[in-house]
């Protein structure tokens, strides 16, 4: 008996195995029907199929749009009450009835069953978060928000299910609302707060939506003064608007509760002074020397406010030689004051600079940089810089041996890093100065690939020089004249150099190194504060050169111009514009693409 009750159950087992497997097959090619829009075929095989619970979920989804499609909404009403009961508690099935009601207009239904939907669930978050999903899915994101609503009641957390109300609101196109979600996610989850930086500069691109933030943050800062994480994404909105005094206010603010002596501030002024803003740097560091005369950041913010002022000046042609020789004093008064640390020894660097290169006062340089390299306290670092510097001061009094000396040494000091790459850069220049092509060139080549960014740039450009007007030229009559124009300005004999840059002009007519001379003559023009006639030879460039290597960095340097020093907005946001179009692949792009958003007021990285 036992051993045959075995046998007949196996029978059966076999048996519903074959149904099963006859019943998805059908499926299978009911839905197959379904998406080649044979509706017919498919519709038959969905009402045989329904009729078995066990095939449900195989076909509810196409038959469910089925119905839909042929807007049979009273089959698709009867179909989802029988589902609804056999599947008691499948929310999925439940949300499909309410989006039914939605399709076919029973604005009142869907509103009385909604209703009925919410208390049925009313102490449960996770299943009114769950229908609030399954609305989404449906597009229906005001009932969705609701129910987000009502489990976040339930929840007691503010943040909670704020990505999700984030999410349907930036969906909606309400940038407000998505916005306050956003905080509101930022509250509850402050380790996370770069996320929610992130997701604003993406989405927040318009000035009233960045605007709406900010009033936004002032008005909860107002009511938690003490929450530092309001502070922090101010702070951050302003400098992603440039706004650096902006956001320097609130950094004060935020010095002042925590107890720190400019911590905050100082890296605002940072900040300000890598982007080139040099007078919020200027009053950022002056506040921080005022009120914290006695702390630690005392002596890097009394350089910094030296070398904001220093960089100010230097943007303004010509060169006030007045307001440089004080600035020289105040690096030296710095040093007398506090005496000889890392921060005071690289302020006597900048002094020695300021001596050789804008008053040409070589001896008094040389001698303060021989004090910093023969100082005890001062770090290998900087002894190696100041060897650099002194090794272009003697390329300047006319002792290339000792440049070049002084080069090898820092370069043999300081192996595969970027400062001993720097010294092999600058001895590759030297040879490139005195003539000597080919050994420049094999230093160059070697820099190429095996340097920073920055340094590799700078040699492929000068190889580039040196090979493409050294090809068809046998005697390099015509590149020794060049190099020597360029050493001429690099020992800021302008006037010297501009003779030379004309007679090569008018000796070699058509040579290949003409647009060279003129960007050279627009160099030098800028520098005079000639603008205009910068770019009247940047557009020869551009006009005469234009399939040349330097056809895209005279066009753009033109737009930097036009927007620095014309202050001509509209004319250079049409520049940029034309550039971006024109030379779409240049190295300038990413920094064209970045003033253009600057002068509309994005947000931007």
């Amino acid at each position: 008996m036992n051993m045959y009750f075995r046998y007949f159950s196996l029978i059966l087992i076999i048996f519903a195995t074959s149904l099963l497997h006859a019943q998805t097959d059908k499926a299978k090619l009911a839905n197959e029907y379904f998406q080649q829009g044979e509706f017919e075929k498919a519709r038959a095989l969905f009402e045989d199929l329904e009729k078995s619970r066990s095939a449900i979920p195989l076909i509810h989804s196409n038959y469910f749009r089925l119905l839909l499609e042929e807007q049979d909404y009273k089959s698709a009403e009867k179909y989802l009450d029988r589902v609804i009961k056999s599947f008691a508690g499948n929310l999925n099935y439940q949300v499909d009835l309410a989006f039914l009601y939605h399709t076919n207009g029973q604005q009142d239904q869907l509103d009385k069953y909604l209703s009925n939907l919410k208390k049925e669930n009313q102490d449960n978050q996770y299943q009114l978060s769950t229908v609030a999903q399954n609305l989404v899915s449906h597009q229906m994101y005001e009932p969705a928000i609701d129910f987000y609503k009502t489990a976040r009641k339930i929840n007691g957390r503010n943040s909670a299910f704020a990505l999700d109300m984030a999410a349907l609101y930036r969906l909606k196109n309400d940038k407000r609302s998505m916005t306050e979600e956003y905080i509101n996610y930022a509250e509850g989850n402050p380790a996370n707060i770069a996320y929610v930086k992130n997701l604003f500069q993406n989405i927040l691109t318009e000035p009233e939506d960045q605007e709406f933030l900010e009033e936004t943050l002032i008005q909860k800062i107002q009511k938690n003064p003490n929450d530092d994480l309001y502070s922090d994404l101010l702070i951050w909105l302003e400098l992603q608007r440039k706004n650096y005094y902006a956001a320097f206010i609130q950094a004060r603010a935020l010095d002042r509760r925590t107890q720190k002596p400019g911590d905050q501030s100082m890296r605002i002024a940072r900040i300000a002074y890598d982007n080139e803003a040099w007078d919020d740097a200027i009053d950022i560091y002056t506040y921080v020397i005022d009120t914290y005369g006695n702390d630690y950041n005392y002596p890097q913010a009394r350089r910094f406010l030296i070398k904001s002022k220093e960089n100010k000046v230097k943007t303004k042609y010509p060169i006030d030689t007045l307001a440089i020789r004080s600035l020289a004093q105040e690096y030296a008064e710095l040093y007398e004051q506090i005496g000889p640390n890392y921060t005071t020894l690289e302020a006597l660097r900048n002094q020695a600079l300021l001596h050789a290169f804008y008053l040409d006062e070589l001896d008094t340089a040389t001698r303060i940089l021989n004090f910093v390299i023969e100082n005890r306290r001062a770090p290998r670092v900087l002894v190696s810089e100041c060897k650099l510097d002194l090794g272009d001061i003697y390329i300047l009094t006319g002792e290339p041996w000792e440049s070049t000396l002084l080069y090898s040494q820092v370069e043999k000091d300081n192996k595969e890093s970027p400062l001993g790459y720097e010294a092999k850069l600058r001895n590759a220049r030297l040879n490139y100065f005195t003539g000597n092509f080919s050994l420049a060139k094999s230093h160059l080549d070697i820099l190429k690939l095996a340097t920073t960014r920055e340094i590799s740039n700078d040699a492929i450009a000068l190889s580039l020089l040196i090979s493409d007007n050294t090809a068809f030229d046998s005697t390099d009559v015509v590149m020794q004249q060049f190099a020597n124009v360029e050493l001429l300005i690099f020992q800021n004999k302008t006037e010297q150099a501009r003779a030379q840059l004309q007679k090569i002009l008018n000796e070699n007519p058509g040579h290949s190194i003409t647009d060279e001379v003129y960007w050279l003559e627009a160099k030098l023009a800028l520098q005079a504060g000639s603008y205009d006639q910068a770019i009247d030879f940047l557009d020869k460039i551009v006009e005469s050169y234009g399939y040349d290597i330097l056809s895209d960095d005279a066009f753009y340097k033109k737009a930097t111009i036009i927007q620095d020093y014309l202050q001509d907005e509209s004319r250079a946001m049409t520049q940029l514009q034309e550039f971006l179009k024109n030379y779409p692949g240049s190295m300038y792009a990413a920094e064209a693409r970045q003033r253009i958003r600057a002068m509309r007021g994005d947000l931007i990285n």
